[in-house]
């Protein structure tokens, strides 16, 4: 007789049989998956009235009509006994790791209306048979790893009414068919990798379509005329594609859409001039397109509440009816060709709340209404042409916390009150024409981050107010008219990184302490009239690496200490300094740092010579006075008694090199290229190329340090000479024609110059082996010591200012080098942290220069496990967002201390696991434990912004300039609205799927 009949009665005891039919189905199901997480405990044989037990509802009549196991952490494959539940109107198992393939037998729950398997891990077709449900209105299957075409049984749905496939591996195009579904209210299909191919005609038969979701969907040619017969449509959204031709005027025929979104397209042409008639419309996004000509008046009448409208070629002024509108609240035109004045009522009768027209040609003054209603939160309208005063009713704008005024015209004296405006974190007023003082009311700007007031000519002196803004990080007044002393309470400002000075009539003794400066990473004081000795508290400044002291009149000697700063940039010229150069200094690097000062000397041969004439070369020749030659004469036999010794000495050293080259099996031939002046050379990298020095091993090579003989440390990275499968999960060819971790390196840390990119001193190459020789940094990888035992070191504020780092050294990357540089391996292994744990990004063997707008599509994945970015995975589309995705899981590992991936997390990853643990057991289950609670309000915006960045979908990942800008802000707003976008809905949206009310 066979065991299996006695093994079932394990499962289900005796006593189990009092359930009824429907709990036996449910506890069958529970029977075939693992409990892990004890989501099951009210599931038991004791309670025989599966009504009771947790994500079952029943109805009136006690028939289990709904299955709700959201984010439960199941891992099984499709339960389909569930079907055999003859009432199962609902069924949900979002958020879950259901994998392998949806079987056709799912037709067999033909009760069901509201099916929700987003976010799992199902894979294959799209079986047919799903068509075959009599009675589902409600379908979503997003974020799985479905693929192949959409079946033609779909176009036979009965009842659907919303239907979302976003975020899957879905191929071919989109099929016309979808328009006989003449049910549907929401259809989403964003974010596939769809061929491209046009928007089929006949979706414009969908007349109850309410949301039309085709971002990323590969589309192109015209938006056919026939999208006018979608009369219900509330929100449009055909954004990242490639669709071409001119705005349709059939979409200002949908009088009911409250959003249209078109960005990053090719359309073209001039915008129609019937908007009158959307009159609901409140989102209006066609950014990035090649759109041409004047607005059309009739979108300003609108009751807007936001229209963008960036990086566009539109031209013309703006009408004065904008400034009419009643509900008007984002404004966001930046990046285009407009002229001509703002309207003069602008904000006068709507809650204005965000201005955004920078890079125009507007001209003329400020509207004085714009905080009329007190709801502006930012003004940007930097490179403009604006002119005169601003209107002194800024000054009460309250509300106000980010004003860019920077590039334009304006003149006159800032109103007192604006200097006082209590919650602005940034002030930008650069290069402008304002004149008078700083007003001492600063003392009330508390949550000031950023004071950009160059290029002016602000004058008087600086207050001693300004020094209680506890939460400045930059303040930069060079090149405007200030005089006096630099008044010491600015030595209290703790946070700052940045000062800027230069440029004024400013004078007195630098003689205070400058010990509370730790995080200062910049000071220029230069060209002004400050006197005395150089202080030597600056030689402590931990993270000091731009100094510029020249054109003043500091006398004395040079503080030794400062041959202990990391300095990139040293200037002391145009003194009066005395007394003899620090032997560090000698480097070519600091050829120009010491010029101007007549009295200061560097010593050779016992003897003093000037800075300068030394540096040009100068010095006589002949014999002096007083026995000159015979001093020659006995120097010429020191010298060839030196060169005796020294010959030996290099003999024996060479020797070394040639037996540890050979047991490297590396050519005596180097060719080296610096990018630095160098106190070494490729024979001292070599010979101590040996497994005693090796500190660390990557995926492009091994990483020896170097201790020089002149006592510095360097970093030496050896080369794979090919690329290593570190990641068993994905297929990395060995093409070497698009991945070269040595040329690539070499091209982009050889052109690139940042504070928080690390230093690319030298290369070396004969051949067969390729060395990458880089500053050496005494704490290592972020990784290393985050996950090792020296994690206790990362407090809060360390993780934060590490965090910041990182992302100024990715913005530099995409923002500021041309072309834009996108690194495809951000990781906390490759983060470095220097003595004063700044991190300094590092290994860029697989970064390349890309078009930030286009992409790249790569043959091969770069990358490493639990840090690519799920599109990357599978369209091989490589941009700048794929950056931000790993820099977002680099975030999380700062704040929660586990790895991106973890046995913990069993088949789901770190965001996965922050999102349930949030859900299920709060906050205190997801910060480090290692962390003090004090900074748990600064740590949970951190770690918002990382989610933020970590986001599935990458058109909601902000770029890496807004996330800088983000993490400065952490500190002055505890309410931050990190990146959400006002008035969308959600991808999700559908109203009353079950109206008759049984579930809940």
């Amino acid at each position: 007789m066979p065991l299996w009949p006695f093994l079932f009665l394990f499962c289900f005891p005796l006593f189990s049989f009092s359930l009824n039919q429907e709990g036996y189905v449910l506890y069958t199901f529970k029977c075939s998956v693992e409990d892990r997480n004890n989501v099951f405990s009210t599931w038991h044989e004791a309670d025989p009235d599966p009504c009771s037990w947790d994500g079952i509802t029943c109805d009136a009549h006690h028939h289990v009509i709904s299955v709700d196991l959201s984010s439960s952490r199941i891992s099984a494959s499709f339960p389909l006994q569930l079907c055999k539940l003859p009432h199962l109107l609902y069924l949900s198992l979002y958020n879950n790791t259901f994998h392998s393939l949806l079987p056709a037998g799912i037709s067999n729950c033909s009760s069901l209306e509201f099916l929700d398997l987003s976010q799992n891990l199902l894979t294959g077709p799209l079986p047919p048979s799903i068509a075959d449900l009599p009675n589902i209105r409600y379908l979503d299957l997003s974020g799985n790893n479905f693929s192949g075409e959409i079946p033609p049984s779909f176009g036979r749905f009965r009842k659907l009414e919303a239907f979302s496939i976003v975020l899957n591996l879905v191929s071919g195009t989109i099929p016309p068919f979808l328009g006989n579904i003449t049910t549907l209210r929401m259809l989403n299909m964003s974010y596939n990798s769809f061929s491209p191919g046009r928007i089929p005609p006949e979706l414009g038969s969908l007349v109850n379509l309410e949301v039309l979701w085709l971002t990323a969907c590969n589309l192109v040619g015209e938006i056919p005329e026939s999208l006018i017969g979608l009369e219900q449509l509330v929100l449009l959204d055909l954004s990242i594609n490639n669709l071409t031709g001119p705005f349709p005027r059939a979409l200002t025929e949908l009088t009911h859409v409250t959003q249209i979104e078109l960005f990053g397209n090719k359309l073209s042409g001039v915008l129609p001039s019937e908007f009158s008639k959307l009159k609901s419309l409140r989102l209006f996004d066609i950014s990035m397109n090649n759109l041409t000509g004047p607005i059309p008046g009739s979108l300003f009448e609108l009751p807007l509440e936001s229209l963008n409208a960036f990086e566009n070629n539109f031209e013309g002024s703006l009408p004065e009816s904008i400034g009419e509108s009643r509900t008007l609240r984002e404004i966001k035109l930046f990046a285009n060709r407009f002229t001509g004045s703002l309207p003069t009522h602008l904000g006068k009768y709507s809650p204005l709340e965000s201005l955004d027209i920078s890079d125009n040609f507007f001209s003329g003054r400020l509207p004085e209404n714009l905080c009329e209603k007190g709801a502006l939160i930012e003004i940007m309208l930097i490179n403009n042409l604006f002119s005169g005063e601003l209107p002194s009713s800024l000054g009460n704008c309250q509300s106000l916390t980010r004003m860019r005024l920077g590039n334009n015209n304006f003149t006159g004296s800032v109103p007192e009150n604006v200097w006082g405006l209590s919650d602005v974190a940034l002030m930008e007023l650069a290069n402008n024409s304002f004149s008078g003082p700083i007003s001492k009311k600063i003392a009330n700007a508390k949550m000031l981050n950023l004071l950009l007031i160059s290029n002016n000519n602000f004058s008087g002196t600086i207050p001693e107010e300004i020094g209680s803004l506890e939460n400045m990080v930059e303040f930069s007044a060079d090149h405007n008219k200030f005089i006096g002393i630099i008044p010491e309470s600015l030595t209290k400002m703790d946070r700052l990184a940045k000062l800027d000075l230069q440029n004024n009539k400013l004078s007195g003794l630098l003689n205070y302490r400058l010990d509370a400066w730790e995080r200062l990473n910049e000071l220029n004081l230069a060209n002004n009239n400050f006197s005395g000795p150089i202080p030597p508290e600056i030689a402590s400044l931990p993270v000091l690496n731009y100094l510029d002291l020249s054109g003043n009149q500091f006398s004395g000697e040079i503080p030794n200490g400062l041959q202990n700063l990391n300095l990139n940039v040293l200037n002391l010229s145009y003194n009066q300094l005395t007394g003899t150069l620090p032997s560090y200094f000698e480097r070519s690097m600091y050829k120009n740092s010491f010029l101007g000062n007549p009295d200061l000397c560097r010593e050779e041969n016992d003897a003093c010579h000037t800075v300068q004439s030394t540096r040009n070369g100068g010095g006589g020749g002949g014999c002096d006075e007083g026995g000159g030659c015979i001093w020659l004469l006995r120097s010429v036999f020191v010298f060839a008694g030196l060169i005796f010794f020294v010959g030996v000495v290099l003999f024996h050293v060479k020797y070394r090199t040639f037996v540890k080259a050979r047991s490297l099996n590396i050519k005596s031939e180097w060719t080296m290229i610096s990018f630095q002046k160098l106190s070494f050379g490729e024979d001292e990298i070599v010979g101590s190329l040996d497994e005693h020095n090796v500190i660390g091993s990557g995926g492009s090579g091994l990483v020896y340090k170097v201790a020089l003989a002149n006592g510095e440390t360097i970093a030496v990275k050896k080369l794979w000479p090919e690329l290593p499968n570190d990641c068993p999960s994905i297929d990395l060819e060995k093409n070497w024609t698009e991945i070269n971790a040595f040329d690539a390196e070499v091209k982009t840390l050889g052109e690139i110059r940042h504070k928080n990119i690390v230093k690319l001193l030298c290369c070396c190459t004969n051949g067969d082996c390729k060395l990458l020789v880089f500053e050496y940094m005494p704490n290592g990888s972020l990784g290393d010591m985050l996950h090792g035992s020296r994690s206790e070191l990362l407090d809060w504020p360390t993780r934060y200012k590490i965090a910041l780092d990182a992302a100024e050294g990715l913005s530099y990357l995409h923002h500021d080098c041309v072309p834009p540089i996108v690194h495809r391996d951000v990781k906390s292994n490759n983060i470095l942290l220097d003595a004063e744990f700044g991190a300094k990004i590092a290994d860029f063997g697989v970064a390349m220069a890309v078009d930030i707008s286009q992409g790249k599509s790569m043959s091969v994945i770069a990358g490493s496990c639990g840090y690519i970015a799920p599109e990357y995975a599978y369209t091989l589309k490589v941009n700048e967002k794929s950056d931000i995705f790993s820099y977002g899981m680099v975030i999380l590992e700062l704040v929660t201390g586990k790895r991106p991936i973890d046995s913990e997390f069993e088949e789901n990853d770190l965001v996965k696991w922050v999102c349930t643990t949030l859900e299920e057991e709060g906050v205190n289950h997801i910060l480090d434990p290692k962390l003090d609670s004090c900074h748990q309000e600064e740590m949970l915006k951190v770690l918002n912004i990382g989610l933020l960045c970590s986001s599935p979908l990458p058109i909601n990942r902000p770029s890496m300039r807004r996330v800088v800008t983000m993490l400065l802000e952490v500190r002055t707003d505890s309410n931050s609205k990190i990146g959400r976008r006002k008035g969308r809905l959600t991808p999700y949206y559908f109203e009353d799927v079950l109206d008759s009310g049984n579930v809940v």
